[in-house]
């Protein structure tokens, strides 16, 4: 059988007893751990609801992908839910910001921005995802609809939900500890982050899709990453369920 790409990425970035090398980290050459967009407009987003709400075994039996959705939109507190859900701070400890999705070395590659269709009190636009601060920042404004739906290998599902997230990785932030095999654990924590989100619209009563078939420099092009430091790897849409 014909070796590919794939083929030679997982047998490259495998860990081998003999082959491992120590050696300590340069803390001077840590990457940051936060995106800032300080010259943007700024959305300040409702502060999360952390108590009650839905069963979790009762969410996790709900769970299914869903790609026929209601036009009315998103509240902006369900937004929030859903952010603080993908990335959200739960705790600071041992000089960590622990968040809701765990990450290879506490190191969070995957940034988190979203295109929003049709959200009470949000125009339409791309924004990012301010972790620390539990805000949106407007990266563009405009009805983006189209394009993240051509993005989306031209599914219709991107157009019609209230919002899509697309989640990007910032490479050297693992890299710098992990090198290569920071791939394999960008990949794993964007499975993490998507999964929260999906179990947090069934918690809302939402419906989502995730779509990891993308046009990447067509996503990255919405985002503005430049798809060698920054690049997407997945996204979600989002709405209410038809």
């Amino acid at each position: 059988m014909q070796k590919g790409i794939g083929d030679q990425f997982q047998r490259e970035t495998g860990y081998r007893r003999s082959e491992l090398t120590g050696g300590a980290l340069q803390g001077s050459t840590k990457p940051e751990v936060y995106k800032r967009y300080p010259d943007r407009p700024r959305i300040a987003l409702p502060a999360p609801e952390t108590r009650a709400g839905a069963p979790l075994w009762e969410v996790l039996s709900k769970r299914r992908s869903v790609r026929d959705f209601r036009t009315d939109p998103l509240r902006i507190q369900e937004v929030s839910q859903l952010l603080w859900a993908a990335q959200g701070i739960t705790a600071e400890q041992y000089g960590y910001s622990f968040r809701t999705a765990p990450s290879a070395g506490a190191l969070y590659p995957v940034e988190t921005y979203i295109v929003v269709n049709h959200v009470d009190g949000v125009e339409r636009g791309v924004y990012h995802y301010a972790v620390l601060d539990h805000a949106l920042e407007q990266i563009k404004a405009g009805d983006y609809r189209v394009a993240i739906a051509r993005a989306a290998l031209d599914q219709k599902v991107a157009y019609d939900a209230a919002m899509v997230f697309v989640w990007t990785a910032l490479f050297q932030r693992c890299k710098w500890k992990y090198r290569q095999r920071a791939y394999r654990y960008i990949y794993l924590d964007a499975g993490h982050i998507a999964q929260n989100v999906a179990l947090a619209a069934v918690g809302l009563g939402l419906g989502s899709c995730q779509i990891a078939a993308l046009y990447d420099e067509e996503v990255n092009d919405l985002v503005d990453a430049d798809g060698l430091e920054e690049s997407a790897i997945y996204l979600t849409a989002v709405a209410r369920p038809a």
